[in-house]
């Protein structure tokens, strides 16, 4: 039987930048209405560019899914991650806003749904008691599952929330790229990377299915935009940019991984995993990835180990 063909793996790094995060845990009554809950927190929550934040799933707990996580109420839960970049001067306003957006419009309307905090930091949100307010005065402190909470009377019962929501640094930007000859290999490589960063606790892969197909550069030729597509990537401009296309030959597609999470050596380990569960994806012709030289972000996710 042949052997496997690895594609290159190309040594370079991956350029992640700082960001503070906020991680919460989503309960239901079964795993249907926690999806329900989780694909509506964290909808529209692919890039900062033009979204809110960035949020993802980082795994399934609890029954059913991992009884060494034992969910404050004994029901099925979902880690999730809500990230905005360090560098924004609003990052605090912006992310309690993202939260309490989401979880009051998304998590409190789910039928069934619960939220707790995952974060024991100084640094905090009273995200509960401004969500309580929903309830018009009939909302009230109480302690359940050994927790300080608020609970909401609503139509379908009641809604249970954490009082204090902590959040601290984190990163984001660490990425892959899948070079394959053509969508269907440079896919097929993203989804099995993909798979197997999921299967790292701590990280989150905020695009459609943990995968971009639209990969963007810093800047652009106009001015009100702060990103745009990576030209000397793009397939159909080879012919178009001539000598300054940088896409190896034979490549006609171009898949990218991104993640975020709560520190270096977690998107490393998610990082190496993916480019293992990918790189013998027959027709994949490269692993590569995105960076400034510096310029964006201080953290580097080299693909190949460093001595």
């Amino acid at each position: 039987m042949a052997t496997p063909t690895r594609a290159e793996v190309e040594d370079t790094y991956a350029e992640a930048f700082r960001s503070i995060y906020a991680e919460i845990l989503i309960t239901a009554r079964d795993p249907r209405w926690l999806e329900h809950a989780v694909a509506a927190a964290t909808g529209n929550a692919s890039s900062t560019i033009l979204c809110d934040c960035e949020a993802g799933l980082d795994r399934y707990v609890g029954p059913g899914f991992d009884a060494d996580f034992a969910t404050p109420d004994g029901r099925p839960g979902a880690v999730v991650q809500f990230h905005v970049p360090r560098f924004r001067k609003d990052r605090r306003e912006a992310l309690e806003r993202s939260l309490l957006m989401r979880v009051s419009q998304n998590v409190l309307t789910c039928p069934t749904a619960a939220c707790f905090n995952l974060l024991d930091t100084d640094d905090h949100f009273q995200l509960g008691r401004k969500l309580a307010y929903f309830g018009d005065g009939y909302q009230f402190r109480d302690v359940r599952h050994d927790r300080r909470v608020w609970v909401v009377p609503i139509l379908g019962g009641e809604f249970t929330i954490d009082r204090r929501f902590g959040y601290r640094d984190g990163l984001m930007g660490g990425n892959l790229w899948f070079l394959g000859t053509d969508v269907d290999s440079a896919l097929l490589a993203a989804e099995r990377a993909a798979a197997a960063v999921a299967d790292t606790p701590g990280v989150i892969m905020p695009f459609p299915g943990g995968i971009a197909g639209s990969g963007s550069k810093a800047g652009s030729r106009y001015s009100f935009t702060v990103a745009s597509t990576y030209a000397e990537y793009c397939p159909t401009l080879r012919g178009k940019l001539g000598d300054k296309s940088r896409l190896p030959e034979g490549v006609g597609s171009v898949m990218e991984v991104i993640i975020n999470g709560r520190d270096l050596e977690t998107i490393t380990i998610a990082t190496r995993a993916g480019i293992e569960a990918a790189v013998e994806t027959p027709g994949l012709v490269k692993i590569s990835a995105g960076n400034y030289g510096g310029r964006l972000g201080k953290s580097f996710i080299y693909l190949h180990p460093q001595q």
